[in-house]
């Protein structure tokens, strides 16, 4: 038995959900895109799991978290459910056995070290991870990611990981009101996409991927050609940091 306000709330996100998604659609086809092309990624980050149950009623399959923590916790919390798990956020090696087991996904390989590590974790698990490696295309010190000339070798070392499928990159653009900058982040990405495809150190057939933009930009993402965006807030609303 469901009440009230669980029903209200599966029927707030399945609107919330419809609404993002018309966005997008409509992002795409003044791009002259494909809507089908463009998946949209709910970020679940802060939000409760009796929440997420209400998404997974409403329609999503997949949710994104920045912490390994909350992949953790939710996972297994949520493990009756048909749920994937995709990791968005800045990954430390020594956490690298949690994503290992339990993301279905994970955006934010930054680093050779961190490739060789997801690799020795996922082995004996018998696991294989659809990995995106992130660049740091803003240049600003506060974001995480690999700098843009750092990605040719992070693909070499991913490509010797039998466990890691190399599908693309993810990046967050410049927290700054200039349109142009933003852009210039995201065609800058396209651009990292086009020379790997090109160089063929991962399997170019792979290589699809763009995670790019979030609530505040993604139709400039779109435009630019992302096929993921990651939008959280307006899905799910403000996010409530105080329930740390």
């Amino acid at each position: 038995m469901h009440n009230d306000g669980e029903h209200d709330d599966v029927n707030d996100l399945r609107d919330a959900v419809a609404a993002v998604r018309a966005q997008v659609d409509a992002a795409a086809l003044e791009a002259g895109r494909d809507p089908a092309e463009v998946r949209l990624l709910p970020v679940s980050k802060t939000v409760p799991v009796e929440r997420l149950r209400s998404a997974v009623a409403a329609g999503m399959h997949e949710f994104a978290e920045n912490k390994p923590q909350e992949v953790q916790r939710k996972a297994v919390e949520m493990s009756d459910l048909p749920v994937r798990w995709i990791a968005i956020g800045h990954l430390q090696t020594n956490k690298a056995k949690v994503i290992a087991e339990h993301a279905h996904e994970f955006q934010a390989l930054d680093s050779v070290r961190l490739a060789e590590a997801l690799q020795r974790r996922l082995d004996p698990l018998d696991r294989r991870l659809d990995v995106l490696v992130q660049v740091n295309t803003s240049g600003e010190d506060a974001k995480t990611g690999a700098a843009p000339q750092d990605v040719g070798t992070i693909l070499a070392a991913a490509s010797r990981c039998d466990r890691l499928r190399v599908r693309g990159f993810m990046t967050v653009a410049s927290n700054t009101d200039d349109i142009g900058e933003v852009r210039r982040c995201f065609s800058q990405l396209r651009g990292i996409l086009d020379s790997a495809r090109s160089d063929a150190v991962v399997d170019p057939e792979l290589l699809t991927e763009l995670s790019m933009g979030m609530s505040g930009d993604f139709r400039t993402a779109i435009a630019e050609g992302a096929t993921c965006v990651r939008v959280g807030t307006a899905i799910f609303g403000a996010r409530d940091y105080s329930k740390k």
